[in-house]
């Protein structure tokens, strides 16, 4: 049996924080939870499974006594917000009905799309869907995130590939990939390619770094590298 984990799962409350924020007694905790996964899912199909695409790759989830506060991570802020901000409104008005607490919406805008898991795997899968070519759409996502300054990316897609009668298994990999390494800063996402020949399922793995050096990496770029020849001493 192999040993492995969920990246995010394993840095979880060292370096990464929760994605639902928020305390509760023991006999509400159960359905607050169950709330909180009907949010993302409502979200997900509203925004990510409906044309136009939103893009929206993390759904993070705030609570305080009176207020339910919500936070979407989108590559395409102007399809979330809509006209004016109508299209948030009348989300906000459908999530108070759903749920019976007031909430608020806010939204980040993720400026690098090609860095971004999630957003990589759905374009793969979309892809995939698409008929295109399986080995080439990897081998542009890998050679895009990289490209974009991730220090590694690996690509897996398992299933009928092309089409083909016997499932098999696809990997494209670039750079590095220290995934036991709590330290390093690395993204993990699924997705799931629907074709008319079966499921295709899509993962991806983009590594940005160590936490902490990410910054001092971007201010060394800036003074010419002097810190980066400091580091390898």
């Amino acid at each position: 049996m192999g040993q492995k984990t969920h990246p995010f799962g394993l840095r979880l409350g060292i370096t990464e924080a929760h994605k639902s924020r928020w305390y509760a007694p023991k006999a509400l905790y159960g359905e607050l939870l169950v709330e909180d996964q009907k949010i993302r899912t409502w979200l997900d199909k509203r925004l990510n499974r409906r044309p136009p695409n939103a893009a929206v790759s993390d759904i993070a989830i705030e609570r305080t006594r009176e207020e339910l506060k919500i936070i979407i991570k989108t590559a395409r802020p102007g399809l979330v917000i809509g006209p004016k901000g109508a299209e948030v409104e009348r989300m906000t008005e459908e999530l108070q009905y759903m749920t019976g607490r007031k909430v608020a919406i806010s939204i980040i805008e993720i400026k690098n799309a090609d860095m971004d898991s999630k957003l990589v795997a759905e374009a793969v899968a979309e892809q995939l869907m698409k008929r295109a070519s399986y080995r080439r759409v990897g081998k542009m996502k890998v050679d895009a995130a990289m490209a974009a300054g991730a220090k590694g990316c690996k690509i897996r897609m398992a299933g009928r590939l092309g089409g083909a009668e016997i499932a098999r298994v696809l990997e494209v990999k670039q750079g590095s990939l220290p995934l036991s390494t709590l330290q390093a800063h690395v993204e993990y996402a699924t997705a799931e390619a629907i074709t008319t020949y079966g499921v295709i399922g899509v993962k991806v793995w983009i590594f940005k770094g160590m936490y902490g050096t990410e910054r001092t990496e971007e201010e060394t770029n800036a003074a010419g590298g002097r810190a980066r020849a400091r580091g390898r001493k």
